[in-house]
């Protein structure tokens, strides 16, 4: 998501950055290419008014200090707009002081209730015990999509009883359920409708009157569009909204919601999707989801990415292979893993605070079965070979090729490559000066080293 966007500011701060002055005329041409990439965005543009009109009003005030060029001052202050209009600071789901804690969620049918449902529920598994509750009784097989979903995830399930049609009842009856089997966190999955009628939200207004909800929370399909704004309106004015859960921000839709939501109904952004399994649910930051839109990455999203496929065990054999000067291919199939547990390549690379790295994607030919390959090489040879890589000769990397269903090209590619890390170890090691494990800069370098090396990906 946001790939579009993101180019069309890069390409408008691109053209600022030969300007040594910043007059009148730059700003409102810069300004008129914000407006015409957040239109086609498909942002409200109500909000996109708003925004342009106080990005215009911060930059003709502005003076240009030393060591600040205009595209620096235009990037801050289209940054720092952005990060107004989707909220300054992460906003946590809260949790009552009196168990158990009640989450409503509504939205329109196909949003993605019932799997963020459950996504929600793992996510705050860590500290509480949650449950799910199948409200959604109009819907062909709701209950049993929220019954295999909570299953998988190991989630208790409560669901209505054979023909039963009382949606508000099963909700009333969850919280004995809940309070029987020490559940803190009850979590409703309510019905939607393809669009808003006044028999919804008539059951809406019952349910929460029943179960006097924390928090009610409306999930947005990020594919909507403006059509977004409205239904975020119409749901805020009938229950009172207390935040919104963005869903697919994977996806390759616009992204207006995501920049537009907020600002229509006047609640903060709390959750947002970012993928198809029950993990993939992250807390949504103004500041970070703005970074990415304007090319400035996400390191802090992409360090908790691979902090999350490092175990400790790793760490301590890598911090034995760095503090010894010993970098094996046993070492490099490990970090090897380590890439592959991030997720799409494209997603991760975009990721970095690389300027113009969403366009030259465009032309990289990333192929994920060239790790696959890779790790197939590897696994191709004997423990003495990956420990010892220097004996691997002539008929050793043939007999590897034809074990992996490679060439022996691309084990030599392999093996250099291999090279190249093992230096890059060496000098790692270095900068730790023999006292102590450097954790980041250990965790990143083996990623490093494979995005550096772009054989294997295209």
């Amino acid at each position: 998501m946001f790939d579009s966007l993101k180019e069309r500011f890069e390409n408008i701060f691109a053209g600022l950055r030969s300007k040594g002055k910043l007059t009148e005329e730059d700003i409102n041409t810069a300004l008129r290419e914000v407006r015409r990439a957040l239109l086609e965005a498909d942002v409200n543009f109500k909000v996109v008014k708003e925004l342009i009109e106080s990005i215009k009003t911060r930059a003709a005030g502005q003076q240009i200090v030393e060591s600040v060029t205009p595209s620096q001052l235009i990037f801050t202050i289209v940054y720092e707009e952005l990060v107004k209009i989707m909220g300054e600071a992460p906003a946590p789901l809260s949790i009552s002081p009196k168990p158990p804690t009640v989450y409503m969620m509504v939205g329109l049918q196909g949003s993605g209730k019932t799997t963020s449902s459950v996504k929600i529920a793992r996510r705050m598994q860590k500290g509480h015990k949650p449950l799910v509750v199948a409200c959604d009784l109009r819907r062909p097989a709701a209950v049993d999509q929220l019954r295999v979903l909570a299953e998988k995830a190991g989630i208790p399930f409560f669901g209505p009883e054979p023909g039963e049609t009382d949606a508000v009842a099963v909700a009333r009856r969850s919280r004995g359920y809940a309070e029987s089997h020490l559940c803190d966190l009850i979590i409703l999955d309510t019905a939607g409708r393809l669009q808003l009628d006044d028999e919804l939200m008539h059951e809406l207004e019952e349910m929460k009157s029943a179960s006097a909800p924390d928090e009610i929370l409306l999930v947005v399909d990020s594919m909507t569009g403006q059509e977004a704004v409205n239904v975020a309106e119409a749901f805020n004015k009938r229950l009172g909204l207390t935040g919104v859960v963005l869903t697919k921000l994977d996806g390759d839709a616009r992204g207006g919601p995501a920049l537009a939501v907020r600002a229509a109904a006047g609640v903060p952004i709390k959750l947002a999707g970012c993928g198809e399994k029950t993990e993939d649910l992250e807390l949504f930051d103004a500041r970070r989801m703005a970074q990415r839109i304007i090319g400035m990455g996400d390191m802090e999203g992409l360090l908790e990415k691979v902090q999350s496929a490092t175990s400790e065990a790793d760490i301590e054999r890598m911090t034995k292979s760095l503090k010894s000067n010993r970098f094996t291919l046993e070492d490099m199939l490990m970090q090897l893993r380590q890439v592959q547990k991030l997720g799409p390549l494209e997603k991760v690379i975009e990721m970095l605070p690389i300027p113009g790295a969403s366009k030259a994607l465009k032309d990289a030919d990333i192929d994920p079965k060239r790790l696959k390959r890779t790790e197939a090489i590897i696994l191709s040879m004997t423990p003495k070979e990956r420990r010892n890589p220097e004996i691997i000769k002539g008929g050793r990397r043939r007999r590897i090729a034809e074990g992996s269903g490679t060439t022996v090209q691309m084990v030599n590619q392999v093996l250099a490559q291999y090279e190249q890390m093992k230096n890059m170890m060496k000098t790692i090691g270095k900068m730790g000066g023999g006292k102590g494990p450097i954790r980041m800069p250990q965790r990143m370098g083996g990623m490093n080293g494979f995005m550096k090396g772009r054989r294997f990906f295209g």
